[in-house]
């Protein structure tokens, strides 16, 4: 069993934020692949379904993003998931928007929903994905820029990380190992 996690804030006034690109992957993995996300439980909203003949669990955290470990180790234990078994979707101020990066390992860099799982999976060792929002310009905090909308400039590049995304998510659950989905997607 696979799981994929967005991480995001939930809420309709985060809904389309920055912040919230893991959401948007999971909504369109969801949409993409039928599967719907009807279960509540471990502070999460997930659903359950198959690529490829593998089962695999879409999960958005409703802890909001500071707090997302607090229900992704639960959910891995009740359903005996490994750490390898996991790929996160995440938003990164350091690529430019458009950008995607896969990675199997690495620090927090800063992102508190990172630094949340890392504290509760006892490891930085878990495949992820980093979206790219970009840097905030003219002096503008980075909380007002993470949780602001993307510009309609920026909507291209947005919808084609989401696709890429999605894309590197169900060749990850299909067959291929992270580190060869890595060498495609980067």
């Amino acid at each position: 069993m696979k799981l994929i996690v967005g991480l995001g804030n939930p809420g309709k006034q985060y809904e389309h934020t920055r912040h919230n690109v893991g959401f948007m992957v999971i909504d369109k993995l969801a949409k993409e692949l039928s599967i719907p996300l009807d279960r509540k439980k471990f502070n999460g909203l997930y659903g359950m379904g198959h690529i490829s003949g593998e089962k695999v669990i879409l999960l958005k955290p409703l802890t909001y993003m500071n707090l997302s470990g607090e229900c992704i180790r639960p959910l891995m234990d009740y359903y005996d998931i490994d750490n390898d078994e996991i790929v996160v979707i995440y938003d990164d101020l350091d690529l430019p928007v458009g950008k995607i990066r896969l990675r199997t390992k690495g620090s927090a860099g800063g992102h508190n929903g990172i630094k949340s799982m890392i504290l509760h999976l006892a490891t930085q060792e878990f495949n992820r994905i980093r979206i790219g929002i970009d840097r905030p310009k003219n002096g503008m905090k980075i909380t007002d820029y993470v949780l602001g909308r993307f510009t309609e400039e920026e909507q291209a590049d947005l919808i084609d990380t989401i696709n890429r995304s999605a894309n590197a998510c169900e060749k990850w659950v299909s067959s291929s190992p992270f580190t060869q989905v890595m060498n495609e997607f980067n």
